[in-house]
C-alpha cells in the first residue's frame, strides 16, 4: 500500500448558537500591557449574530492505492501550509503503515521544526496516520494501542469560555455541569499580575465560589494559561491552598521549567502543565526537573499520537499522571482508553472548543452523564460530514 494523494480541506460551515457562543476569555500571557488586558477578542470563528457562529477550518486527508484514507484536524491554516509545501513531498508513495519510520523523516527533515507549527504539522500527518491503519484493519486505534483498560471514559469539564466574574452565573454553572454527571471541572482565571490586588481578589473569589458551589469532595482544577510568574503564582496558591484544588496549571509560561519548580516548592497544590511543550524530548526537561505532577500534551501539538506514547511511557516510570490537553477529543479518547487508569484517571472535555473542533465530523464525541464510551468505529471516527460543509477548497500549495 502507498500514499497517493496528501490533501488539504479548506471547509466553511456554521455552527448554531442559543447565544454568542464565547462569553468571557481567560487570562493571558500579554495581559501584563493594559493595551492587551483590556481587549476581548475571540478565537475559533466569527459570531455573524446572535445565533450562528462562522466557521473556517482545515482538514488533512492522506489517501492511498489500495483505499483506506486517514483525516487528521481541523489544523490552524499555518500548519495545513506546512503540510501542504513541506512534507506532502515526503509522504507521497510512501507505505502509510510505516509510521514510526515516516515520523522520524520528517522531524529529521524539518531541522527548526522541533517546535511550533511545523511540529503541529508533523503531529497532524501521524494522527491521520493511525486513523488510516485502524480503517486498514478495520478496528478502532485503541486496541491497536492495547486498550481498552476500561468501559468508558471519566471527563472533566473543562470551562473555557464561560463568564467568571459573574460569580453568580459560576455558582449556577458549576452545579449545572455537576448534575449532568461530570466528576470534576476545570476553571480559568481572568485575571494576572497586570490586574493588581484586584484581580487577585477577585481569582481567589472564583476559587472560593467553586467549592462551595461544588461541595468538599469534588475535584476543582484551576488554569492559568501561562499568564503568571512565580511570585504571583505562589501567592494565588497559598490563598486557595485551603480550598484544595486537584491542580494548579500552566502557572508560568511553557519553557520556564526552573520558574515552575519554584512554584513546586512553595505550594502543595499539585502542578500540571506542558500543553505548549513537544517531543519527549522537551518533557524529559519537565520530567528531570521534578517540575510538574501531571504532565498535558497536546497529542495535535507534542508529536502526534506516536510521539505521546512515547511521553506517557517515560512519565509512566516517574509515577506521572498524563492527562492530554483536550480539544482533540476523537484521538485524545483512544489514547486515554488504551492507559492505564493509574496513569491518566481522566479525559479532558473542552465543552466549548470541543463544540468547534468537531462540527464537522459525523460523529462527534460528547459526554453522557460525564463519561465518554468506547467507540466501536474503525479508526480514529474522523468521517466529515458533508451536510455540514457549505464551502470547500483543496489547497495546492
Amino acid at each position: 500500500m502507498k500514499i497517493t494523494a496528501v490533501r488539504l480541506l479548506r471547509l466553511r460551515g456554521t455552527m448554531p448558537t442559543e447565544a454568542p457562543f464565547w462569553e468571557e476569555r481567560l487570562v493571558r500571557p500579554i495581559d501584563i500591557y493594559p493595551a492587551y488586558r483590556a481587549r476581548d477578542d475571540f478565537e475559533g470563528g466569527i459570531q455573524r449574530d446572535a445565533t450562528h457562529f462562522a466557521l473556517e477550518q482545515h482538514f488533512l486527508r492522506i489517501e492511498t492505492d489500495e483505499g483506506p484514507i486517514g483525516i487528521a484536524g481541523p489544523l490552524p491554516d499555518m500548519v495545513a501550509l506546512y503540510v501542504a509545501r513541506r512534507l506532502r513531498p515526503l509522504l507521497l508513495g510512501r507505505d502509510p503503515i510505516a509510521h514510526e519510520a515516516l515520523w522520524d523523516q520528517m522531524h529529521r527533515f524539518m531541522v527548526h521544526g522541533r517546535q511550533g507549527d511545523a511540529m503541529l504539522a508533523i503531529s497532524a500527518v501521524d494522527c491521520a496516520l493511525w486513523d488510516l491503519k485502524g480503517r486498514w484493519l478495520d478496528v478502532p486505534v485503541y486496541r491497536l494501542l492495547g486498550g481498552p483498560t476500561r468501559d468508558g471514559m471519566p471527563c472533566y469539564a473543562s470551562m473555557l469560555g464561560f463568564a467568571v466574574r459573574d460569580l453568580g452565573r459560576v455558582r449556577a454553572r458549576a452545579q449545572e455541569y455537576k448534575a449532568r454527571g461530570y466528576p470534576a471541572q476545570k476553571w480559568f482565571f481572568r485575571h494576572g499580575p497586570g490586574s493588581g490586588a484586584e484581580g487577585l481578589a477577585q481569582n481567589v473569589a472564583l476559587v472560593r465560589t467553586l467549592r462551595e458551589a461544588l461541595g468538599d469532595e469534588y475535584d476543582i482544577m484551576l488554569d492559568c494559561w501561562q499568564a503568571f510568574d512565580p511570585l504571583y503564582a505562589a501567592e494565588l496558591a497559598e490563598r486557595i491552598e485551603e480550598y484544595r484544588p486537584r491542580w494548579l496549571e500552566e502557572c508560568v509560561m511553557p519553557d520556564r521549567i526552573d520558574s515552575y519548580a519554584r512554584v513546586k516548592a512553595a505550594t502543595r497544590i499539585p502542578l500540571s502543565g506542558a500543553e505548549h511543550e513537544y517531543t519527549r524530548w522537551g518533557f524529559k526537561r519537565f520530567v528531570e526537573a521534578e517540575a510538574l505532577d501531571v504532565l498535558q500534551p497536546d497529542i495535535y501539538w507534542a508529536g502526534g499520537l506516536s510521539e505521546t506514547l512515547k511521553i506517557a511511557a517515560y512519565a509512566s516510570v516517574h509515577d506521572l499522571v498524563v492527562i492530554p490537553h483536550g480539544h482533540s477529543t476523537p484521538v485524545g479518547l483512544h489514547f486515554s482508553l488504551a492507559q492505564s487508569p493509574s496513569l491518566t484517571p481522566y479525559q479532558e472535555f473542552l465543552v466549548k472548543w470541543n463544540a468547534i473542533n468537531q462540527h464537522f465530523l459525523a460523529h462527534p464525541l460528547v459526554p453522557e452523564n460525564g463519561m465518554l464510551g468506547v467507540p466501536d468505529l474503525p479508526g480514529l471516527g474522523m468521517d466529515l460530514d458533508p451536510a455540514k460543509i457549505e464551502d470547500q477548497v483543496e489547497i495546492e500549495s
